[in-house]
Formats: structure tokens, C-alpha cells, sequence
């Protein structure tokens, strides 16, 4: 673009930033149906990690949509602009030492590889909340599913618009089995991981 001049090269790297955090800056993208726990998993890894002493930021499909995101429906186009920009601005926070959480549905192989592509593989940690569509739908938390099954929302994930699970996410966790705190302390070990300082 004209007149744009980047200055990233004259900014403060990000193991600058992580030396002073003392911690590794990862972007955790939580991956799901609507009611798989997602956002209830993401909540409690960030808490844990608080506790824990480490400098984190959620970002909530859900709460993106009501400010940064508002402008965006939820046509193909739409969503895979709300998910590149979501992977932008966890970008940033990642490059400042945060350990950044996403909770988002991100649907498909292609939503997932550009947001891998835009965060960077080695700093992109793909988490699947693992939940049968059933479970899903008996949750239904938002009355989502059954205004779907009616046919009040179109294109919905899981219903009436496709859901591909990852092919190789870093972590699987499987929310219908697990008790919540046993789920999210099986992501906070993960993570625990990659998050850990060291000088090397």
C-alpha cells in the first residue's frame, strides 16, 4: 500500500518482551462446535494461569462481535474476516509476551491455516474441544441448536454449515467425558509447557 511505512523493525522484539514477562508469548486457539466448552475452558485456563503468575489476554468470539468485529455478519466472507482479524490482534498480544487464548469456532482447515499463517506455527498452539453434536445440542446453552433446527439461522455450524475436525491439533480435549476441572487442568499442564521461560 502507498504512503504506509511499518516501523516493526525498529521496535522492541518480542524476546525482549518475554525476557522482561519471564514467559513465553503462544497464541492458545481453542477450536469447537457452539456448547463444545469452549469459552467455559478458555475462562478457567485463564484463571489458572493468573494464579499461576502468568500475563495473559481472552479473546472471545462472542465479545469480539460485539466491539471490534460489530460490523460483520456471518456470511462465509464475513467469518473468515472476523477470524482474520481475530489472529491479527492475537498476533500483536503474542508479540508483546502474552499468552494469548482464542475461543473460537473456526470451522474449517482453511480458517485455520490462515490463522496459523498470519500467527506463525511455532507460537500457534491448536486446541480441540472435542464434544459430540449431540452433547452440543443438548447443552444448547443459547438456544442456538433449536433455532437452527427450525430453520431461524441459517448457516449454522454443525447443522447446516460444515464442521471439520482438526486433523492435527496440538491437544485434544474431550469435554464430554471430562469434568471441567479436569479438562482445564489437562490444558493448563499443556500449556504450562510452552509458556515456561528459559534463556535459551
Amino acid at each position: 500500500m502507498k504512503h504506509i511505512y511499518p516501523i516493526f523493525d525498529q521496535l522492541l522484539g518480542k524476546n525482549e518482551k518475554e525476557r522482561l514477562l519471564k514467559q513465553r508469548g503462544k497464541v492458545i486457539w481453542l477450536i469447537g462446535l457452539s456448547g463444545s466448552g469452549k469459552s467455559t475452558l478458555a475462562k478457567a485456563l485463564e484463571r489458572r494461569l493468573y494464579t499461576a503468575g502468568f500475563a495473559s489476554q481472552l479473546l472471545d468470539g462472542d465479545n469480539l462481535r460485539h466491539g471490534l468485529n460489530a460490523d460483520l455478519g456471518f456470511t462465509d466472507q464475513d467469518r473468515a474476516e472476523n477470524l482474520r482479524r481475530t489472529a491479527q490482534v492475537a498476533r500483536l498480544f503474542k508479540e508483546s509476551g502474552i499468552v494469548t487464548i482464542c475461543s473460537f469456532i473456526t470451522p474449517t482447515e482453511n480458517t485455520r491455516q490462515t490463522v496459523r499463517d498470519i500467527i506463525g506455527a511455532e507460537d500457534y498452539l491448536e486446541v480441540y474441544v472435542d464434544c459430540p453434536l449431540d452433547m452440543c445440542e443438548q447443552r444448547d446453552v443459547k438456544g442456538l441448536y433449536k433455532k437452527a433446527r427450525a430453520g431461524e439461522i441459517k448457516d449454522f455450524t454443525g447443522i447446516s454449515a460444515p464442521f471439520e475436525p482438526p486433523l492435527s491439533p496440538d491437544i485434544s480435549i474431550q469435554t464430554a467425558l471430562l469434568p471441567l476441572d479436569d479438562s482445564a487442568e489437562q490444558l493448563f499442564q499443556f500449556v504450562l509447557q510452552k509458556i515456561t521461560y528459559t534463556n535459551s
